[in-house]
């Protein structure tokens, strides 16, 4: 039995065009091995996304997302619990205005602070009067002079504090009284200037958090228009695929804006959520340093820490923002990168 030359094994009696059609991928088609899908690129299993999220690179995107949703939810909530608390202030110094009486020589101290308050007594819409003694006047020196010092000599003014009731006092009269009954002696500070002073100061702040607020959102679609531009050249051959078999630009748009939506949303929650735990925490912690004198110069500052519905809803907002800026801008960035 004679062997054919070119299929070397085979006796030569057989044709060699069966045994090409017997190796024919056309034939015969070759079933891949078990776990071979498994080995394919994410990109090119069946019904795998165009954008895939559960990458190294998505997973850093949603870490960024959701450390500048974190930041600018709490200079949002910095900003209301600033607001609150001056609003609370200017409604606690609205309520009570000042007289002052000066010591002079020749004159009784004690005789004018009684004429003062009888005055202001008389005036309509005064609800109470509080007289200040020698002592209570010298230790509001204290912050200022320190303790231990002799005031004795010392023409420290004397101070009546006013509270105003419903309706309010005409106080351009009482001032007016004031000067006639004791002139050069007696003023009335109705704390307009503290007021204007206090109002300009939270409104300040709050314009700086919310400008903060806003360069974090720019931040974050500068994120991700960076990471939608690389996950469009990383998808380039899928892209072209998908232009191949007549897939428009806004369908490749929309997928992108989904899975980056997707992405900005899950980053927004975590931000928003770690925010809204850190205040709750400043709240437990200021509540169990109230009793020392560092919690109460906290309290006096920032109130009780609590920055209010609002505040939890600004927070919230802020997290649905950064989600809506990411699938924007991830459309946007799309269509001018297909453009």
């Amino acid at each position: 039995m004679s062997v054919d030359r070119n299929t070397p094994g085979k006796p030569s009696g057989q044709p060699a065009t069966a045994d090409a059609e017997r190796r024919s991928p056309e034939r015969t088609p070759v079933r891949p091995a078990p776990g071979a899908a498994e080995a394919l690129p994410a990109t090119l299993r069946r019904n795998a996304p165009l954008v895939p999220t559960d990458t190294a690179a998505s997973r850093s995107l949603a870490a960024v997302i959701a450390i500048l949703t974190f930041l600018a939810a709490l200079c949002a909530g910095a900003a209301e619990m600033v607001s609150a608390s001056a609003n609370q202030w200017q409604g606690s110094v609205a309520q009570e205005v000042t007289i002052q009486v000066r010591p002079s020589p020749g004159r009784d101290v004690e005789a004018d602070l009684a004429r003062a308050e009888s005055l202001a007594k008389a005036e309509p819409g005064i609800a109470a009067t509080r007289v200040f003694s020698k002592q209570e006047a010298e230790r509001l020196l204290e912050p200022w002079l320190g303790s231990g010092l002799d005031l004795g000599d010392l023409p420290v003014p004397r101070l009546i504090t006013l509270t105003l009731g419903t309706p309010a006092p005409d106080l351009k009269h009482l001032r007016a009284g004031l000067g006639e009954a004791l002139p050069g002696v007696a003023s009335l500070d109705d704390h307009v200037l503290w007021l204007q002073r206090l109002s300009t100061m939270a409104n300040t702040f709050v314009g700086a958090g919310v400008g903060v607020v806003a360069l974090v959102l720019v931040a974050t679609g500068l994120a991700v228009a960076f990471a939608t531009r690389g996950a469009m050249a990383g998808n380039r051959e899928v892209v072209e695929v998908l232009h191949f078999v007549g897939a428009d630009d806004d369908y490749i748009a929309r997928a992108f804006q989904r899975r980056f939506f997707g992405l900005g949303l899950r980053g927004g929650a975590i931000g928003a959520g770690l925010a809204v735990l850190a205040f709750w925490l400043a709240g437990l912690l200021a509540r169990a340093w109230s009793s020392g004198p560092a919690g109460e110069e906290i309290e006096a500052l920032f109130g009780a820490f609590h920055i209010g519905w609002r505040g939890y809803a600004a927070v919230l907002a802020i997290g649905i923002i950064a989600s809506l800026v990411t699938g924007v801008v991830s459309r946007l960035t799309v269509r001018r990168f297909l453009a």
